[in-house]
């Protein structure tokens, strides 16, 4: 494997542009291609039939382009189709946002119990869940289905009394009837921009986990594990791609990657041939 190859990227649509913002931090040295597939979000509501589809024309691509590793920045993708993608495309690595999130949250746990917030899909496949008891049986999980999150990050309402309110009417039921929580996950890629108001509803003892932030930890481990990081950075850094909407794309991927992005930046790209 070249070390010089980009990392590939992909989700369902913006959100996983958090993640490739914190892969940017994380690996400064790296180029990335992230391929956001907006013409078929969201991917929570489809049949794990259909995400392991869109997972293998996406991943398809995103290796037919070259690539050194595949990043899965989707939890509902990470949920369905990470297995079948590394029995596919091996020998490059594949990480999804899942299994680094589950680590990292039994990791901080004290009192072993843990809130899990994400979509309504995520909860409900259980993939979180199942990945915290592959890792520690013994432990609480509480998932709580927050999806109006998703519709605030994408309008940049991020802070503000209708922010504070609707944060506090999911997460505070959920601590009063589970007090011993001590870590909170969040479990979808939109969240972490909601990271304050987040902060400002729970106790200060309350370790937050970003799953954005240890799949970036998870991959630079991965990397240095197999030789392939990057010597220097070679330009252009990001390649962004998405299957429908540029412009859309542009205005509100600026929020998630925290840096303004115009429509010309991003290639349309169609995944089905």
């Amino acid at each position: 494997m070249d070390r010089k190859l980009p990392i590939g990227v992909f989700d369902s649509g913006v959100g996983g542009l958090t993640v490739l913002r914190a892969l940017r931090e994380r690996l400064p040295n790296e180029r990335f291609l992230y391929l956001g597939d907006t013409a078929r979000l969201p991917y929570g509501t489809k049949s794990g039939d259909s995400v392991l589809r869109y997972s293998l024309q996406a991943a398809e691509f995103l290796v037919h382009r070259g690539i050194k590793c595949l990043v899965v920045a989707c939890n509902t993708a990470s949920s369905v189709a990470v297995d079948a993608l590394r029995q596919r495309f091996a020998p490059i690595p594949v990480i999804g946002v899942i299994e680094p999130g589950a680590a990292a949250g039994c990791a901080s746990s004290r009192s072993g119990q843990i809130g899990v917030i994400a979509t309504e899909g995520t909860v409900q496949g259980g993939a979180y869940q199942r990945a915290i008891a592959a890792i520690r049986p013994e432990f609480t999980v509480v998932a709580q289905p927050c999806s109006l999150f998703v519709s605030l990050a994408e309008e940049g309402w991020t802070d503000g009394p209708i922010v504070d309110a609707i944060v506090h009417r999911y997460l505070d039921p959920m601590f009063a009837a589970h007090p011993r929580l001590d870590t909170l996950l969040l479990g979808c890629t939109h969240f972490p921009l909601l990271l304050d108001a987040l902060r400002a509803a729970v106790d200060p003892a309350v370790a937050i986990v970003d799953s954005a932030a240890t799949t970036a930890e998870a991959l630079t481990i991965d990397l240095q594990n197999r030789d392939l990081c990057a010597t220097g950075r070679l330009e252009p850094a990001v390649s962004l791609m998405a299957t429908d909407g540029p412009q859309r794309f542009a205005r509100v991927g600026s929020r998630f990657l925290g840096e303004d992005v115009e429509a010309g930046q991003v290639e349309l790209v169609d995944l089905v041939r």
